[in-house]
């Protein structure tokens, strides 16, 4: 058989081919638009810069960070754009400034009305210690900002992601569609207020894999609105663990269900599973939630829905909550407890828990059996379970 070789217009054709197909990435480096890193200059009009262009383009793009401390200020990377598959690749470490520079705002770095995003690698810096120690000292402090935030968008992925110190949370996903967090680390102090892990809310089909998260509030936090949440493989602490609320601050309010939470590790942390709701009036509703293999490590509160919840006393005591909370599931719940009360169900007098499951539940304090406390719960027991309610 006669050997064929190409010929130098048909390489020519495919090599083209390759080049201009709306296939290919269009790749955007920030430093070609003018970010600087280390040199203290400001690169958000770089990385928007960067931003305008790939979200102009027609085919896939791809963002590149290089290596390097890059200082941003308050940045807002606006959809929706021609394409929907942009890659953001971060080598290098991005810094919010000094908290008086976003005193005005409550989000440092925002992404809104986009589908198809993904954020691959690199670290964010919050820096937000200087806020916590105007807060610790109780001085006339700004609110702060959260470090990324993804609002009414679509198809978004966050991989390998490390988010530090940041004022407030770190990462937020509000109205947020068919979204996975994965492999990512969130790392603050024990005593940083208010800065949550990830919050999740108004969302649907949202997950969080494969993640650690150290820091001061919520590991997980999850809002009015939510549904179809699936958390896996996750550490938490220290931290006020995973809970779904605070819910019912409002009479009229979005419901939470079908969440999804396994194979979880709670250390040191103040919470492990948490359900919270306002003690006060609300067409609110938590249903179809699954806890299902964790371990508590000297965790203060490892097992809790707590349906009282009124900060300082203000526009709630002695109203019954009105969020009715219903098929709820704790399967393999084992570890040692921070308290002599490891279960506690303090469900609303008015809207008593309905449904509730404990099922191969084994909770020690202090090398001994620990103890419940439940009111107003209706449910079912399979296998060992300890403690039980009484």
């Amino acid at each position: 058989m006669a050997n064929y070789a190409p010929s130098p217009h048909l390489f020519l054709s495919l090599l083209l081919l390759f080049f201009f197909s709306p296939a290919a990435k269009a790749v955007y480096n920030v430093a070609d638009y003018g970010a600087r890193p280390g040199d203290g200059s400001d690169s958000s009009e770089a990385f928007l810069k960067a931003w305008n262009a790939a979200c102009a383009s027609a085919r896939p793009a791809s963002i590149y960070v290089p290596k390097g401390r890059y200082l941003l200020s308050q940045t807002n990377f606006e959809g929706p754009c021609k394409n929907t598959r942009i890659d953001i690749r971060i080598d290098g470490t991005l810094m919010a400034p000094q908290f008086h520079s976003l005193a005005s705002h409550d989000r440092w770095l925002s992404f809104h009305t986009v589908k198809g995003v993904s954020i691959y690698g690199g670290i964010l810096d919050g820096q937000g210690r200087p806020l916590w120690d105007c807060k610790h000292a109780g001085g006339s402090c700004p609110g702060g900002t959260a470090s990324l935030t993804f609002t009414n968008a679509e198809n978004v992925l966050i991989s390998g992601l490390t988010s530090v110190n940041s004022e407030l949370g770190h990462i937020a996903l509000e109205g947020c569609r068919k979204c996975t967090v994965q492999r990512v680390q969130i790392v603050a102090d024990g005593n940083s207020p208010n800065t949550d892990g990830i919050h999740v809310q108004e969302s649907e089909g949202v997950s969080i894999l494969s993640t650690g998260i150290k820091t001061g509030d919520d590991c997980i936090s999850v809002g009015p609105g939510t549904m179809n949440l699936f958390v896996q493989d996750v550490t938490c602490g220290p931290g006020h663990g995973i809970s779904i609320g605070s819910l019912g601050k409002d009479r009229d309010e979005e419901g939470v269900q079908n969440v999804t939470v396994r194979r979880v590790v709670f250390t040191g942390t103040e919470n492990g599973l948490r359900i919270k709701s306002w003690g006060r009036p609300s067409n609110g509703f938590v249903r179809g939630v699954v806890f299902q293999d964790a371990i508590m490590n000297n965790v203060d509160n490892p097992i809790i829905i707590d349906q009282n919840y009124c900060p300082r006393n203000q526009g709630c005591p002695g109203q019954a909550s009105g969020v009715k909370i219903s098929g709820v599931t704790y399967n393999d719940i084992r570890g040692t407890s921070g308290t002599e009360v490891a279960l506690k169900l303090e469900c609303s007098g008015s809207n008593p828990c309905s449904g509730i499951g404990l099922e191969n539940i084994k909770l020690t304090y202090q090398n001994r059996p620990a103890e419940s406390s439940c009111s107003n719960v209706h449910g079912t027991t399979r296998g060992l379970v300890v403690p039980r309610c009484s």
